[in-house]
């Protein structure tokens, strides 16, 4: 396969580049491409257009918001002063996503925008996987499938999505600003994400051409508490069996406001908008955190190999709570 390389030297040249031809698509950090692309074949851009030299890049910390720049790399966002001070739970998430090789080549847009790392997915020789080939079922349903989703997963597609950063930007309620030939929009991470439903193949709200230009969080409140925790088969850069990002207001006691996010059980990075209903107002203890919890893994779609994890998501996000509210272990 031929790939024609293109390095853009602005953002109007690239967008208006990828936009016109249905086959080419943007370069950033290129781990992604590296496997999918050049390794494994999976995906088949006849073109590539090469971003990483953009004005994209950089870290504005101003008034309540944080501003990351989409080919910022998570080194340098982890790195950075302001987010070390004024966003822990975001440094933390990048510390444990990656090793420093990684970090160092990986950006923030590229690393929402990653690719599911189903095995199946990722292995042409499989034939059904409806996420690359719509319509010929999902594999990972009746295979081996410890590492995949119980959230937003449907016999259609169970695969799993993988970054522990988007879980985090989830939690604090953080914007995706796009920009394309219409122009600039803001979208909520929340709604950025398509779940499998039907249409696995479809994964985010980004039109063909349109360009990530950076990541806006939003400051939580001067009193709250954060707190990413991390549940892996081993310390050293593990992608997530179960993960919670969680950010708490507590007063005498009592739970007054909460975000809670989940990752390593989610088709996309799963907002637990019913676990934050329930522990709203509720008293910091085992009780609350415990109904918080069930209310946060409802209606759970397991297959032979993760049911394991309805429980663990569940003791994750326990632990999490009382590491936040000040609780204890």
């Amino acid at each position: 396969m031929t790939i024609t390389y293109t390095r853009a030297d602005d953002a109007d040249t690239a967008i208006a580049t990828v936009s016109a031809d249905p086959e080419a698509a943007y370069l950033a950090g290129g781990t992604t491409e590296v496997d999918l692309v050049l390794k494994d074949g999976v995906v088949a851009p006849r073109r590539l257009v090469d971003i990483s030299r953009l004005p994209l890049k950089g870290v504005v910390a101003a008034g309540d918001t944080v501003r990351i720049g989409a080919t910022t790399t998570m080194e340098e966002t982890a790195t950075d002063p302001a987010v070390a001070r004024l966003l822990p739970m975001v440094r933390s998430s990048l510390l444990q996503g990656a090793s420093v090789q990684l970090r160092n080549m990986a950006t923030i847009g590229g690393n929402l925008l990653q690719r599911t790392r189903c095995r199946y997915f990722r292995d042409p020789a499989v034939a059904a996987c409806n996420k690359r080939d719509p319509g010929s079922g999902c594999a990972a349903v009746e295979g081996v499938a410890r590492m995949h989703a119980i959230l937003g997963a449907s016999p259609a597609c169970i695969a799993l999505h993988a970054s522990d950063l988007a879980v985090a930007l989830t939690a604090l309620g953080s914007i995706v600003h796009l920009r394309s030939g219409q122009g600039p929009r803001k979208v909520p991470l929340t709604e950025f994400y398509h779940q499998a439903g039907t249409t696995p193949d479809r994964e985010t709200v980004l039109r063909h051409g349109e360009l990530v230009t950076e990541v806006e969080i939003p400051l939580p409140p001067p009193q709250a508490r954060t707190t990413y925790l991390k549940v892996r088969d081993r310390a050293s850069y593990e992608f997530a069996l179960t993960s919670a990002a969680v950010v708490t207001v507590v007063e005498d006691g009592v739970v007054r406001s909460v975000v809670i996010a989940l990752g390593g059980v989610g088709t996309v990075p799963w907002r637990a908008w019913d676990a934050e209903e329930t522990l709203r107002d509720a008293p910091v203890g085992e009780a609350s955190f415990r109904a918080a919890a069930e209310a946060a893994v409802q209606h759970p779609f397991t297959v032979p190999g993760t049911e394991f994890k309805v429980e663990l998501a569940k003791r994750t996000l326990v632990r999490a709570l009382r590491v936040t509210t000040g609780a204890g272990w």
